[in-house]
């Protein structure tokens, strides 16, 4: 090989390595996206199962009703996400295995598109045990 036929082989790899980051993002991407949006929805989720339980828990303490733990549910998610946020709280007395109880359920509409775009209904409950004098 010549010099000259070297040089020309070196210069045709000029860049390949733009053209080959072009290739791998088009599949890289989406996927991260999509990893992405799964971790937001989980943490939306998770956010909203723990304010249901807290909300559960405060309507299940003496002299207090299921509409107090709702009443607290919304504030906490207010609080966290928001009063934008799309949310639907209610709450309910029940009885669990003879025991009287709170359950406070969360509908919520999560965007597809991290802040906006379609949506994904979210649906959560939490349950507590009401607290009774002896």
């Amino acid at each position: 090989m010549t010099a000259n036929t070297l040089g020309r082989l070196q210069r045709s790899e000029r860049g390949s390595a733009l053209a080959d980051f072009a290739l791998v993002s088009v599949v890289l991407m989406p996927l991260f996206f999509g990893v992405l949006q799964v971790a937001l929805i989980w943490h939306v989720k998770t956010t909203l199962t723990s304010a249901a339980s807290e909300g559960a828990r405060y309507g299940a303490t003496y002299n207090r009703s299921a509409a107090d733990g709702a009443r607290h549910t919304s504030g906490v998610i207010d609080d966290v996400f928001g009063t934008a946020f799309s949310d639907r709280v209610s709450a309910h007395d029940m009885a669990v295995d003879g025991q009287s109880a709170v359950e406070v359920d969360v509908r919520a509409h999560v965007p597809v598109l991290a802040f906006w775009g379609p949506t994904v209904t979210v649906h959560v409950s939490g349950h507590a045990i009401k607290e009774l004098l002896p």
